[in-house]
């Protein structure tokens, strides 16, 4: 990926806004409850760590390899993608936070270091299957994103919506095929976004032609949706069409 890729600026800005919530934590701070169920501030960034470490081993054609070490691996390893990020904080958890801190900068400077020295796109192994290093880049944003919100929500932080969340919401429209496959569902028809960004633009994501259904609304709204941060009723996002409920229901980011 070339230094001014988008979604690699974008994955620089994120990192650049966490690093920013983390570089003046105290002890006490790290040891907060997260809005990530049993997970410490410290336990969030471990994970954010961890994950960061399986996409550089993703880029160094040694994902299985990487994942098995992590998990266990064979029939007794985790059985769903939530298992297994738990298996790892439980294996590692309990590091100063000094530690953890440094762990997620390395891990944050090697990740995006081989992006830059990757074709975007080239296909690489990731937890669930292959896909683009572009997409890879967009996977680390999306997840860095939201869990960044995750500590800020433990400190009582607002953090101010940025028009990099477009990825976001990007990734949740494509991927909402395999959200469906995933829960045995099929789709009417294309579906379309039609959202608003935080700064007044349009985030219009279609295919060609004409729309089974449409999703509407503020498009920050959706992609902490896509998180899985917020339940339908509680944002103003309206559906039409056919798998209108569906879409609302089943959609999510897969970082």
């Amino acid at each position: 990926m070339s230094p001014d890729d988008d979604v690699l600026v974008a994955l620089l800005e994120q990192h650049e806004e966490t690093e920013g919530l983390l570089q003046d934590l105290s002890g006490t701070n790290w040891s907060r409850s997260s809005r990530c169920d049993g997970w410490s501030v410290a336990d969030v960034v471990l994970h954010v760590a961890q994950t960061n470490e399986l996409a550089v081993a993703s880029l160094e054609d040694r994902m299985a390899e990487a994942l098995a070490a992590r998990t266990g691996g064979g029939g007794a390893g985790p059985r769903t993608i939530d298992e297994g990020a738990e298996h790892m904080v439980r294996a590692e958890r309990g590091s100063p936070p000094a530690q953890v801190l440094q762990r997620w900068r390395d891990s944050a400077t090697a990740v995006t270091s081989l992006l830059r020295s990757t074709d975007g796109h080239d296909r690489v192994t990731w937890v669930a299957g292959e896909l683009s290093v572009r997409t890879l880049a967009v996977t680390r944003l999306t997840e860095t994103w939201i869990h960044t919100g995750d500590v800020a929500g433990a400190l009582a932080i607002k953090l101010e919506p940025a028009g990099r969340l477009r990825h976001v919401a990007r990734l949740a429209w494509r991927t909402l095929p395999y959200a469906f496959a995933r829960a045995g569902r099929q789709m009417a028809g294309p579906v379309a976004f039609e959202l608003d960004g935080p700064g007044g633009e349009s985030w219009d994501l279609r295919l060609g032609g004409q729309a089974a259904t449409t999703v509407r609304g503020d498009g920050v709204e959706l992609c902490l949706l896509a998180a899985r941060r917020v339940e339908p009723a509680s944002t103003s996002l309206e559906a039409d069409g056919p798998d209108g409920a569906a879409v609302l229901e089943l959609v999510r980011t897969y970082a």
